[in-house]
């Protein structure tokens, strides 16, 4: 079954999505020009770790953007509720629709969502049933992502051997050390949110599993 496309009508939304693709943008163009390409030219990298920084890059975008246009799990106005599942549905107090017992509303985006964990106004949209897995797919690959970097940024300065040619006349030259250390800011940053976003999400995937299976 394909996936139904859902847009969330959110400025806010819409400003946090904008700091990620910021990030992500910031990351993917300065860290090659400063430290990917010249260690490569000069023989201390081989082309393949190029290849796979831009692929987890390409990855992490396309899992932000299908957790962020996917239908987390919205209710219809009219759902055709199982003669032997009635009792399993209730009325929702805010939108006055049937829903499923784990079903929760959202008054941010202003629907019932099955299974609705949280709203996240990082991808702008809320996450349910249908996109919880997609969720959990772009906070592995922004983690990837985030230590891939982290790593060259700190073999850059601490293990690569000391670069021969450098322009000079290049602003990101002039200015490398300020870029890098405002990209290691905002690596570490996501690293630490996201790191304790994808725990907490697991765990509560363990135990909801124990509590299924008891």
């Amino acid at each position: 079954m394909g996936l139904r496309i859902h847009f969330v009508v959110d400025p806010h939304g819409w400003c946090c999505m904008a700091l990620i693709v910021f990030v992500w943008l910031y990351n993917i163009v300065l860290i090659p020009k400063i430290v990917l390409f010249p260690h490569y030219e000069e023989g201390h990298i081989p082309g393949i770790l190029i290849i796979i920084f831009y692929g987890i890059s390409i990855f992490c975008l396309v899992a932000l953007v299908r957790a962020s246009i996917t239908d987390p799990g919205r209710l219809p106005e009219n759902p055709k509720i199982p003669h032997g599942e009635r009792e399993f549905w209730e009325l929702c107090n805010k939108c006055n629709l049937m829903r499923p017992k784990r079903s929760h509303h959202c008054s941010r985006c202003g629907h019932c969502v099955r299974r609705m964990d949280h709203h996240c106004p990082w991808i702008n949209n809320c996450v349910g049933e249908d996109n919880h897995w997609l969720f959990l797919q772009l906070c592995f690959y922004t983690e990837l992502l985030t230590c891939y970097a982290l790593m060259f940024s700190f073999c850059h300065y601490y293990y690569f051997l000391p670069l021969k040619k450098r322009n000079l006349d290049l602003f990101v030259v002039r200015h490398e050390l300020a870029i890098m250390r405002l990209a290691a800011f905002m690596g570490i940053t996501m690293l630490v949110g996201i790191s304790g976003l994808f725990y907490t999400q697991l765990i509560g995937i363990i135990t909801m599993q124990k509590n299924v299976q008891n």
